[in-house]
């Protein structure tokens, strides 16, 4: 039995964190899709990963990889082949599209199809405005008086 959690309250109390409650409220939607093509995503650094799909019988002209903030796309460009008859089918290879949400700073740094085997690296990188940094700390204080320059102008009649 699946159950829907009401984040709306949560909307009230807190400002920046639509996108989080976006990805909460579509989580039910998301275990709704099918399932193929297999895939892994894989953790291979700290700031390094890899998601492989397994897409055997593809060739890299049948698939389409589109990335934009946040979401990467993997999809395929098959058709049907319209003048072959089939007495059995058993080798699926059907129409896919995935959909993978991305954390912020998360880029596709290349893709490759190798044996049936679709990877692409992604690899996060934070600006160097939101990395840590060290604080010298001082021992005077500095008043803002001494940083901002007066500027004196004459006093009108």
């Amino acid at each position: 039995m699946a159950t829907q959690f009401d984040v709306s309250p949560f909307y009230r109390s807190s400002i920046g964190f639509a996108r989080v409650f976006n990805l909460l409220e579509n989580a039910n939607r998301l275990q709704a899709q099918k399932t193929w093509p297999p895939y892994d995503i894989i953790k291979t650094g700290e700031d390094t990963y890899r998601v492989v799909l397994a897409v055997p019988g593809f060739s890299e002209d049948e698939l389409s990889l589109s990335y934009e903030p946040n979401l990467l796309v993997v999809s395929s460009l098959r058709s049907e082949a319209g003048d072959t008859s089939y007495l059995h089918r058993g080798i699926s290879a059907p129409k896919f599209e995935h959909r993978f949400e991305l954390a912020d700073h998360v880029r596709v740094e290349g893709a490759r199809l190798d044996k049936g085997m679709l990877s692409i690296d992604l690899v996060r990188e934070l600006p160097e405005a939101m990395k840590p940094r060290k604080i010298a700390i001082g021992t005077q204080a500095v008043s803002k008086a001494a940083e901002a320059p007066q500027i004196e102008s004459r006093k009108a009649a």
